[in-house]
């Protein structure tokens, strides 16, 4: 063990080195200190093509768990997803909304949501959307034979129900005010229900594919290899046409591979571009790297509350024995900034300046401190005992952190053990606990689809589906519940600021930066906004010639 614990000290003391040698932002132990930031801006949208494609090639990192949009819960599946299929609702590249298959949503009572439904969208089949796809839709969350990963989201609904020929309403047990934003993703996602009914298990996977009424249609499905869309020419939203005549998402899991597909013009572009590839792309001369508006914290989710990380002094201790700004620039190559706040700044931008000030001006800090981490451990009683990190070969920031982050445990007096599975075995973490059996931290970028905290802490209540270290405080439960019912926009905001005292004070993930969202595009198309949204926006619609 002790050789192990001094080969993993030193490869992240390598990392970390290395990392206080790049361009860096200054200040901080092992930060990096008088070195100079890489130079970027965020933009809202790249320019307008001035023409249509034959084909447009992307790369995506691992192949998508499913486009049944009942378990679509993770960036492989809804960039894809978000544009073969649609919700009640729009996310905008402001995280704001708008009418999607709902022509207008109303909250009547505070306990009902009204959705209008659009008419004349026609399905790939070509049949008509009706309500009556709609209930179908919305109820398979609530089916426990399903097993939903958005039940979440439906958790207060008490029924939905069709109240007119074209109106769907939607009663809760109690006020919610997420409901209906939510409605923007995954979870207001619209199939066909005759579809549904008749592919039942094989909806969504490679053999049975999906029905929906996007500016793309699922043509095949290569497993392992690719999935093959192509223009919806009946899609209902002129303005929305896709641009390009077809579409092809290469699963490339390797992402040095992927980074060489977009040099060589293998790819024409990709999402979750690796930050320590940046700078190489850009100096290719065959594209440009994108950045921005992004919801997303990277964190550590402590997942095994029987280990010792279950205990919040032990969280505490390990997170102070990391060196996050070290961090920022080994894992994120500088792009990117140390947080204490598993929500970023850009989710509370609804909040009056006020609150959005107070959100993030008095959390505690963990700094960077070996010998009071250690002493934690030994007051706490868990010195010797071992963790596992499990992570993937996805990017060259998974391997950075789980390394530091073993490294970290081990300077402290814990013992660590890293385990590496395949990108797709990663992504089971989110969904399903037998895999996170044996694993007591795994790495996430954790995004938000809505902008607003309370959708991170309503998921870390007690025995939420992705509460996946199966964390409780019932001061918290109890803050989030009213805060959730709370329609006040303003007064729901100032009421989630116990929930964030609270997260910030036990830290059941433990938060290390944020980061903006990039995108990488090759010099011969333009189109698409580089914000979050894409996760659920028809993004790849927009994008055509230069």
């Amino acid at each position: 063990m002790r050789n192990k614990s001094l080969k993993l000290a030193l490869a992240a003391s390598a990392v970390l080195t290395l990392a206080a040698c790049s361009a860096s932002p200054g200040g901080g132990a092992g930060g990096g200190a008088g070195a100079v930031a890489p130079s970027y801006e965020v933009t809202a949208n790249t320019p307008a093509p001035t023409g249509e494609l034959d084909k447009l090639i992307w790369s995506t990192y691992a192949e998508p768990f499913s486009l049944d949009y009942v378990y679509a819960f993770d960036y492989a599946d809804n960039q894809i997803l978000s544009n073969v299929c649609e919700s009640l609702v729009r996310l905008n590249d402001d995280m704001s909304i708008s009418p999607g298959l709902a022509t207008k949503y109303e909250n009547r009572t505070p306990n009902t949501w009204v959705y209008t439904i659009r008419e004349g969208v026609k399905f790939h089949d070509g049949t008509t959307l009706t309500a009556d796809d709609v209930v179908a839709s919305m109820n398979r969350h609530l089916d426990p034979k399903v097993g939903s990963f958005w039940f979440s989201v439906y958790q207060n609904v008490e029924s939905i129900k069709k109240t007119g020929p074209n109106e769907v309403t939607v009663t809760s047990k109690q006020p919610d005010a997420l409901f209906n934003e939510s409605m923007s993703g995954a979870a207001g996602v619209i199939g066909n229900a005759a579809t549904m009914a008749k592919l039942g298990a094989d909806y969504g996977n490679s053999k049975g594919g999906v029905n929906c009424t996007g500016p793309f249609e699922l043509k095949k499905w290569q497993s392992g290899e690719k999935l093959s869309l192509t223009r919806f020419d009946n899609y209902w939203d002129k303005d929305l046409k896709a641009k390009a005549k077809e579409l092809d998402f290469v699963v490339m899991t390797d992402p040095v591979a992927r980074v060489n597909a977009m040099k060589s013009g293998e790819v024409d572009g990709g999402w979750l571009v690796p930050t320590n590839a940046v700078k190489e792309l850009d100096a290719s001369g065959a594209g440009q790297v994108h950045f921005g508006m992004n919801t997303a914290v990277q964190s550590l989710i402590a997942s095994n509350p029987e280990g010792p990380l279950g205990k919040p002094e032990v969280r505490k201790a390990l997170l102070m024995a990391i060196d996050r700004n070290g961090l920022v620039q080994a894992a994120a190559s500088g792009y990117a900034k140390r947080t204490n706040s598993l929500t970023t700044e850009s989710v509370w931008s609804h909040a009056d300046p006020a609150t959005k000030e107070a959100a993030f001006k008095d959390l505690e800090d963990y700094p960077y401190d070996v010998e009071a981490a250690a002493k934690i451990i030994k007051e706490q009683g868990v010195e010797g005992q071992e963790i596992t990190i499990t992570t993937a070969p996805i990017s060259n920031d998974f391997a950075v952190i789980s390394q530091a982050t073993a490294a970290a445990a081990e300077s402290i007096g814990l013992k660590a053990k890293i385990n590496t599975v395949t990108p797709n075995a990663y992504t089971a973490l989110f969904s399903d606990p037998e895999a996170r059996k044996g694993t007591d931290l795994y790495f996430t970028s954790w995004y938000l689809s809505v902008a607003d905290p309370q959708e991170m802490f309503s998921i870390l209540r007690t025995d939420d589906f992705s509460n996946y270290g199966k964390w409780s405080n019932p001061d918290f439960d109890k803050s989030v519940t009213d805060a959730v019912q709370t329609m006040d926009q303003d007064e729901r905001f100032t009421k989630s600021l116990v929930a964030q005292e609270i997260t910030n004070a036990e830290i059941p993930w433990l938060p290390l930066y944020e980061s903006p969202n990039l995108l990488w595009m090759n010099n011969k198309i333009t189109g698409a906004s580089p914000s979050i949204n894409f996760m659920y926006y028809p993004w790849a619609a927009k994008i055509g010639s230069k």
